[in-house]
Parts: structure tokens; C-alpha cells; sequence
């Protein structure tokens, strides 16, 4: 009997599989496109040039407006605690100063944070337009008057001895001019109003205030010009004319006499006191120099004792007519000092010729003497005479005057 074929491990057929999918090649990847960042718009860049111009004006203010500051603060605190007791005096003010650096420094902090604050939410231009705005409001509040009394004060803390000696003299201006007649010094400036012109223009050619050469020739002439017995001629009474000159002349006389005074403020380093006095003292026995040198003395302050009354008095009265001037120049009117507000209204207005500092003269400059001749030239439209001309043979010229001239006051010695 025939056996079935046995099945064998080897012999047995595998069952058919699943078809294999066919490999993929793996696809080349190119650069992934790049992702926009989610975030703030860039700013468009600024103008450098505006950035410093607005930066440059912000602080420009801000450092304006503390100047101002301190000024007033320092200024008032020095006269509210002035005086040399330590406990009622110098304490004080060395608290008020520590307490001025305290509150600076956190107006300067709040300041800082604003600022960040305006450029972030608001426009550039926000700082500078705060600044400016705050500098409007603090002017509008300040009362008039109140930031030039408190220069003063500031000025006086600063000046020391120096700036005492000025305001006294200042005083002795004001109160010389509180004594003048009212009346009769409207009659002058109105008389005075022919020459006005010739008096500007010379004040002009030797950069002299024309309230000061006005003030001068008010003094000499009382702008009533002529010949007096010692000499004097026109509006500032010089003598010793050139030869071929008038010195009726009101243009010609007001240009000697410009010239003369700018010779004596050279000579005495633009101090204007002293070169008032110069010009009334004259050459006369060396001058005001070789007298100062004599008794040792260095200024307006300390020479008064060894003058004599005329000589004394005479800047005070050339300025009291100066400072009339000016009144009626910029208010129309004299303004009578002891009424209502009128001293500080005439005080702030300044005395002609006189600036913070001493007694130095404003507007003064310095002029050589060949200079001096050469605008008196210009002014007078002839030829002067230059150094190393002859002179006179009838009158010589004095070597120490600057144009050979002499003005009316005689010479006199202290």
C-alpha cells in the first residue's frame, strides 16, 4: 500500500507574502523659507543733526532755568541770613545751600524719568517743548522786580568787597539825583536836544554810552555853550584848540570831548569813577595818577579823603545827570525817585557807564592814542593833528592830554 509523500520543513512551500512597497528615494530638502519675526514696527532712523539740535535745546533750558534757580535761591538766602553770627547766620545759609544741592538732585532724577517717559509715548519734540514751557510759566509768575533784586543780592554775595564799594557809589548817584530841581533839569534836556546828535555820534566813533557824554557836557555847559574866564569853550569848554579850528563848533567840540574822556578811562583801566575824575583834574601835576601813586590809593573809595569838594563831587554829578538822561531817553518823562516804585524801577535801569564789578565803565573800548586822533578825523571831517606835530607856539600842547587839549574845570590839586 502506497504511502502518502510525507510534508517535510524543507519541502513545504512558503506562503505567499504581501508585495513590498518599492523603496522612495528620500527627497532632497531645500533651505526652509524663513519664518517673519511677530514683533514692533521698526522706527524710521532719525536725523542726527535733529536729534542734537533738540537734545542741545532741552538742556540748554534746563540748565537756564537752574542758573535762574540758584540765582534767586542763593541770592535771597544770602540776604535773609546776612551776617556773621554762626547760629543766626552762617548755619543757616549752609543749610539752605545743602538743602538747594538735596532738592537739585531729585528735580534732576524726576527730570531723567520724564523725559524717558515724553520720547517713549509722545514725540521728540515733547522735552524741549516742556522745558520751554516751564521757563514761560516761571516768567509769567515771578513778580517784575523780583529776579533783579535778588541778582542784586546774588551779586553782592559774589562781589564781595569790590561789589560793596560799587553799590555805594551807585547810592550816592541816586541820591544826587533825587536832590537835582526837577524843573530845571527839564529845561536842560529840552535845551539839550540840538546837540543831541552831534553828542551820539561822537559817543558812537569812541564807544562811549551817549547818556554818559550827555551827562558830561550837562556838567560843563549846562549845553549853554560858551567861553568861560579860565579858557573853556563849547559844550565840554576845551581849550587849546588846533590851529584853523572853531571850537564853537558843537560836532567838532563834542568829538574832543569824547576823545578826551576815552583817553582818561584807557588811562585809568575803564574805571569810570576815576576816569571822571581824570578828566576834571586834568593834567595838572602829573594828573590823577601821579596823585593816587602819592598818597597810595587805588580807587574812587579810598582817594575821596585827600580831594577836595569840587573834584569830589564832580563824577557824582556827571552820573546823576547821566542817569536823567537815560529816565527821560526810555520813559519820556523824569520819573521822581522817591514816588511809588520809581528807585527800583530807576535801579534796575542802571546808571549810564557803570556794569557790575567795580566802577568800571560798559561799553567802553579801549582806543590807542593815534587811534583817538584818526576818529576825530572822521568825526570832524578835517585833518587832525598826529603825534609828533609842532605845536602851538602861543600855547604848547601838554604831552600827558591826549589831543594836545585841556577841557574848562581848572586843574586842580587835591
Amino acid at each position: 500500500m502506497a504511502r502518502p509523500p510525507s510534508s517535510s520543513p524543507s519541502s513545504t512551500s512558503a506562503p505567499p507574502s504581501s508585495p513590498q512597497p518599492p523603496a522612495r528615494k528620500p527627497a532632497t530638502r531645500g533651505p526652509k523659507p524663513k519664518r517673519k519675526k511677530k514683533g514692533k514696527a521698526k522706527k524710521a532712523p532719525r536725523n542726527l543733526l535733529q536729534s542734537l539740535t533738540l537734545a542741545g535745546l532741552e538742556w540748554l533750558g534746563v540748565t537756564g532755568i537752574g542758573i535762574a534757580a540758584i540765582i534767586v535761591l542763593l541770592g535771597h538766602f544770602a540776604n535773609r541770613f546776612s551776617g556773621t553770627d554762626l547760629l543766626g547766620s552762617l548755619l543757616p545759609f549752609a543749610g539752605g545751600i545743602f538743602a538747594c544741592m538735596v532738592f537739585a538732585t531729585l528735580l534732576l532724577i524726576g527730570w531723567t524719568r520724564l523725559r524717558r517717559w515724553l520720547l517713549a509715548r509722545w514725540h521728540p519734540l515733547a522735552p524741549p517743548m516742556v522745558v520751554a514751557g516751564l521757563a514761560v510759566i516761571a516768567a509769567l509768575l515771578i513778580p517784575p522786580g523780583y529776579f533783579s533784586r535778588a541778582f542784586g543780592y546774588y551779586r553782592t554775595l559774589v562781589g564781595g568787597k569790590e561789589e560793596a564799594g560799587r553799590v555805594t557809589l551807585a547810592h550816592q548817584v541816586y541820591a544826587a539825583y533825587r536832590r537835582l530841581d526837577t524843573v530845571q533839569l527839564k529845561i536842560m534836556i529840552d535845551r539839550a536836544g540840538r546837540y543831541e546828535k552831534a553828542v551820539e555820534e561822537a559817543a558812537a566813533v569812541y564807544g562811549v554810552d551817549p547818556d554818559l557824554l550827555l551827562g558830561l557836557a550837562a556838567t560843563e555847559s549846562s549845553f549853554m555853550p560858551r567861553k568861560s574866564q579860565d579858557g573853556g569853550h563849547g559844550l565840554f569848554q576845551i581849550t587849546q584848540p588846533a590851529e584853523g579850528r572853531s571850537l564853537e563848533d558843537s560836532r567838532y567840540n563834542a568829538s574832543l570831548g569824547a576823545a578826551t574822556l576815552r583817553h582818561y578811562l584807557n588811562e585809568m583801566k575803564n574805571d569810570l569813577f576815576l576816569g571822571l575824575l581824570a578828566y576834571n583834574i586834568g593834567p595838572a601835576n602829573g594828573g590823577l595818577r601821579f596823585i593816587m601813586q602819592r598818597y597810595g590809593v587805588t580807587d574812587f573809595i579810598t582817594i575821596q579823603p585827600y580831594l577836595l569838594q569840587l573834584p569830589r563831587d564832580y563824577p557824582i554829578r556827571v552820573l546823576a545827570y547821566s542817569l536823567a538822561f537815560r529816565i527821560h531817553r526810555r520813559e519820556g518823562r523824569l520819573l521822581a525817585y522817591e514816588e511809588g516804585q520809581n528807585a527800583l524801577v530807576i535801579q534796575g535801569m542802571g546808571i549810564p557807564g557803570l556794569v557790575a564789578g567795580g566802577g568800571q565803565a560798559g561799553n567802553l573800548i579801549r582806543a590807542p592814542r593815534d587811534d583817538i586822533r584818526k576818529r576825530v578825523d572822521r568825526v570832524d571831517g578835517h585833518d587832525s593833528p598826529l603825534p609828533g606835530d609842532q605845536p602851538s607856539p602861543q600855547r604848547p600842547l601838554s604831552p600827558t592830554c591826549p589831543l594836545g587839549l585841556r577841557h574848562c574845570y581848572n586843574p586842580r590839586a587835591p
